[in-house]
């Protein structure tokens, strides 16, 4: 496991608000040279802290005005995979976790309309055989979008 120190994580506050900060922007503020951030960023890669940059894409102004999270339940915990193998192949599902509780997986839906999310639920999703039941939440709105603070 890679030790984070302080400048570690100062470097990833400023990443993951924006991946795109420069180095040199990053250097002058935290004073140390672009080269100590770049090894520190390489460093953080390596050790799969950083696993990556994306861009973050606004869901409603592509028209996807339906966010929802269905909890399902399997006929019988052996099915999992074969459910999440089928699961993947929606692209509707953007998520999905293998969860204690009440659900054996909860998967989160993004559709265009409520019309849309009944023809995911019944021309797919309940579909499948090893499915016993499913229990479906719209989401209302999504007040805290955040990553994990460093």
């Amino acid at each position: 496991m890679h030790n984070i120190d302080n400048l570690d994580q100062q470097i990833l506050r400023v990443l993951t608000k924006d991946a795109r900060t420069p180095y040199a922007e990053m250097a002058k503020n935290f004073g140390v040279s672009p080269g100590t951030i770049h090894v520190r960023v390489e460093k953080m890669r390596q050790a799969g802290i950083i696993e990556g940059t994306k861009v973050r894409i606004n869901e409603r102004k592509l028209g996807y005005d339906v966010c929802c999270f269905i909890g399902i339940i399997l006929k019988s915990a052996k099915d999992y995979e074969k459910v999440i193998a089928k699961l993947e192949g929606f692209d509707e599902v953007v998520e999905a976790y293998y969860t204690t509780g009440n659900y054996s997986i909860f998967i989160k839906v993004m559709t265009h309309t409520i019309a849309e999310l009944h023809s995911v639920l019944a021309t797919k999703i309940q579909l499948i055989d090893e499915i016993q039941s499913t229990e479906t939440l719209i989401s209302m709105q999504n007040p805290i979008l955040r990553d994990i603070k460093p």
